[in-house]
């Protein structure tokens, strides 16, 4: 199968399969935890305070990680460059700060937070197809993918010198090779991931715990995916920074789940006040 970036163009304004997954994204985020606060009859304001921090946030550090990455300061302007680590790390520190303002306990908002996480990281992985970027590597499966205008295109010049994978032998460089959808592997993983975590947020657990298994659970999923993708960060071997990071987050949940087995915490004034019609 071939496909080409979904782009619309509306006079000067240029608009990207990306960017309207990654409203998208935001926008149902805040709506699931928009659901859960209605669920627990608490304010609802606060899940557009936390859309609000998060887009800030999370483009900020996406755009910061980028250029840390590659030194390259002229991407922080342009329309590309995004890291979702870095993202992930500056949406959550903006909306933490945000939290900390109106007095909402952390762990409050890291309950509130997880499934929508889930669900918004599968949504932005959609953007990824269609912008065809965050491919895998070339695969001969009936589900290969061939991105012939992809960031960059998926051929085997590019392949085998941007990302240092080995193209098959014989190819001419400009053929464009199937690789693998590893974004549309990454749509239906979290997307159960999400499933998984909505149905668990009814149970009686300890605040916060949602989060930390949503930390364990996106960890190990982006460990594994990363073992597919056609890179060019490899940091010891075969092990790319991504990898690290993940490995990094898996061992942070693990920590935080045996540390908040139990202990509800009281979500505080701003949380328990009444929602304005």
């Amino acid at each position: 199968m071939t496909v080409y970036p979904f782009i619309l163009h509306f006079g000067p304004l240029t608009v990207t399969g990306y960017g309207i997954m990654m409203m998208v994204g935001f926008l149902v985020g805040g709506w699931l935890i928009r659901l859960e606060l209605k669920r627990r009859e608490w304010n609802q304001e606060y899940a557009a305070d936390i859309v609000v921090a998060a887009v800030i946030g999370g483009i900020l550090g996406a755009k910061l990680w980028y250029v840390a990455l590659t030194q390259d300061v002229d991407a922080f302007l342009s329309r590309g460059g995004l890291v979702w680590y870095g993202g992930f790390v500056g949406g959550a520190l903006a909306v933490l700060l945000n939290g900390w303002r109106l007095r909402v306990p952390a762990r409050w908002t890291f309950q509130l937070a997880a499934p929508a996480l889930a669900a918004a990281y599968a949504l932005g992985r959609v953007g990824c197809f269609l912008v065809n970027d965050d491919y895998g590597r070339p695969t001969d499966v009936a589900w290969g993918v061939r991105f012939p205008e992809g960031l960059p295109p998926s051929t085997a010049g590019n392949i085998q010198n941007l990302f240092g994978v080995t193209a098959p032998p014989g190819v001419d460089p400009s053929t464009v090779l199937a690789v693998h959808p590893t974004q549309l592997y990454e749509v239906a993983i979290m997307l159960v991931v999400f499933g998984f975590l909505w149905k668990l947020r009814r149970t009686a657990r300890a605040t916060g715990w949602l989060f930390a298994l949503y930390l364990t659970l996106a960890g190990t999923e982006r460990f594994f995916i990363e073992f597919l993708r056609a890179k060019d960060d490899r940091l010891l071997g075969p092990f790319t920074v991504s990898q690290a990071m993940s490995v990094l987050l898996i061992v942070l949940g693990g920590i935080l789940l045996m540390r908040w087995k139990e202990g509800t915490l009281d979500p505080g004034p701003y949380l328990t006040k009444p929602s304005k019609s």
